[in-house]
C-alpha cells in the first residue's frame, strides 16, 4: 500500500476482510449484509444529477484533494472493493447497503458522526457543509428496517442504495428554520449558488423488491434535534456571547438617579 493508507484506511480494510474470512472458515454462514456508505458513490470532481449502485468514488480525487472525511471516503471505499473481491473469489452470498447520511434519534450518549455533519447548520460547524450541500438523507430506523429485508430477502443480490430524501442546503436550512426559529440558523451561503440542483440518490432496485420507507424529511432531524437536547448535546436556543462593552463607556444607571 502507498504511504497515504495509514492508521484509519488499513484497519478498515484488514477488518473487513477478517470478518469475512471468519465466515467462510466457520462454513456455516449463508448471507453477509455490509454497511457500506454513500462515500463509496458520489465523491467526483463533478456531481452527476443521479447516482445508482453502479457508481464509484473518485480515490485519486480524494486523496487529492482531502477534503473534511477523506480518509473515511477512501477506507469505506477501498474496504467495499476489497469485499467484494473475496466474496467473488469464494462464492461468498453477499448484500452491500449503501445509506446515505443517516439522520434519526439514537442511543449512544455522545452525538454520532453523521449528526456532526446533519445538524451542522445548528451547531455551526461551517466544514460539514459541502457535504450537504447537495444531501441525500435516509432515517435511522428505515435503514435499520433496509438491512433486515435485505437480509431476509431470498433474490437481494449486489449493492443496494438505502436513500429516501434528496435536499439542498437552501432547502434543508429553510426547514430547520422554520421548524426551529430559536437558532440562528444560515440561508445564505456565498460558496454555494442559490440555485443548485437536487443529486439523486437511487433506490429504485431497493424499492422494485417491494421495500418502504416510513419517515419524512421533517421526522429525521426533529428526531435527531430532540434526542441531542434531551441529551445535552445542543443547547435549547442558540447561544450568543454577552456583548464587550466598549472602554471608558460610563454605566447607564436607573431612571432618575
Amino acid at each position: 500500500m502507498s504511504d497515504w493508507q495509514n492508521e484509519v484506511i488499513k484497519p478498515t480494510i484488514a477488518g473487513m476482510l477478517d470478518i469475512m474470512k471468519a465466515c467462510v472458515d466457520a462454513k456455516t454462514v449463508k448471507k453477509l449484509v455490509f454497511t457500506s456508505s454513500a462515500g463509496t458513490v458520489n465523491v467526483e470532481p463533478e456531481q452527476k444529477s443521479v447516482y445508482d449502485e453502479s457508481n464509484w468514488s473518485d480515490i485519486d480525487f480524494c486523496r487529492t484533494v482531502k477534503m473534511t472525511g477523506w480518509m473515511y471516503f477512501t477506507s469505506k471505499t477501498l474496504a467495499e472493493q476489497a469485499a467484494w473481491e473475496f466474496a467473488r473469489k469464494h462464492n461468498l452470498d453477499f448484500i452491500t447497503i449503501i445509506p446515505t447520511l443517516v439522520i434519526g434519534p439514537f442511543l449512544m450518549p455522545s452525538m454520532p458522526p453523521s449528526l456532526i455533519t446533519g445538524l451542522s447548520l445548528i451547531t455551526g460547524n461551517e466544514s460539514h457543509y459541502f457535504i450537504i450541500r447537495q444531501g441525500q438523507f435516509v432515517h435511522l430506523d428505515d435503514l435499520c428496517n433496509a438491512h433486515i429485508f435485505l437480509y431476509e430477502h431470498p433474490k437481494a443480490e449486489g449493492r443496494y442504495i438505502a436513500s429516501s430524501h434528496d435536499a439542498t442546503i437552501y432547502e434543508l436550512a429553510n426547514l430547520l428554520k422554520e421548524k426551529y426559529p430559536e437558532y440562528n440558523i444560515p440561508t445564505k451561503f456565498k460558496d454555494f449558488d442559490e440555485n443548485i440542483p437536487n443529486v439523486h440518490f437511487s433506490s429504485k432496485k431497493l424499492t422494485d423488491l417491494g421495500f418502504q420507507y416510513k419517515y419524512s424529511l421533517e421526522d429525521m432531524f426533529t428526531g435527531a434535534v430532540d434526542t441531542c437536547r434531551t441529551k445535552g448535546l445542543i443547547p435549547l436556543t442558540h447561544e450568543t456571547k454577552p456583548e464587550k462593552k466598549p472602554e471608558n463607556e460610563p454605566e447607564k444607571k436607573p431612571n432618575g438617579s
